[in-house]
């Protein structure tokens, strides 16, 4: 897969695969998460774009994939309870990642291209995205404690250095 960097052009594209992420989600147990059409917001969206943080995923030429991918500090992981981080270095963070469905090992992708830029990687997940929770295991990330994201609740957070 060829990762680049998201554009306005590719929002449509986006929306649609986020908005099949939710009804994935929604039929393996985790309604919640991204529960409501608006999760993601297309305002999120779009300020990835023009923070120059936002991706996409390409196969065979289409969008199958999109995320973010921040290096600094992330406010939501100040706090961290029931644990704690690895280690206090630099580090880059995966948001919003989804796929279509279409092609497999779209974390393993956004993982590898983080691990190029950044040795130290965190995510998070909602504690119902039981899928996602493997997914994120099965790429080497290590359980560390619990987040509270801005609305206040919480996300299972992880971390890997590679």
């Amino acid at each position: 897969m060829k990762i680049r960097k998201s554009t306005a052009a590719d929002l449509p594209r986006m929306m649609e695969i986020y908005a099949y992420a939710r009804e994935f989600m929604a039929e393996t147990g985790n309604p919640h998460q991204w529960g409501d059409a608006k999760n993601p917001q297309l305002e999120v969206l779009e300020q990835d774009i023009e923070d120059g943080v936002g991706y996409v995923m390409e196969h065979d030429g289409r969008i199958v994939g999109a995320f973010a991918f921040i290096i600094g500090e992330d406010e939501t992981y100040g706090y961290i309870e029931d644990g704690a981080w690895l280690n206090d270095e630099p580090y880059g963070t995966i948001h919003r990642i989804a796929g279509d469905g279409s092609t497999k090992g779209v974390l393993n992708t956004a993982v590898d291209f983080g691990a190029e830029m950044i040795g130290n990687l965190r995510i998070d997940t909602h504690h119902d995205n039981v899928v996602m929770q493997s997914a994120i295991k099965k790429c080497g990330f290590e359980e560390c404690g619990v987040i509270y994201v801005a609305d206040g609740s919480p996300r299972i957070a992880y971390q890997k250095i590679v």
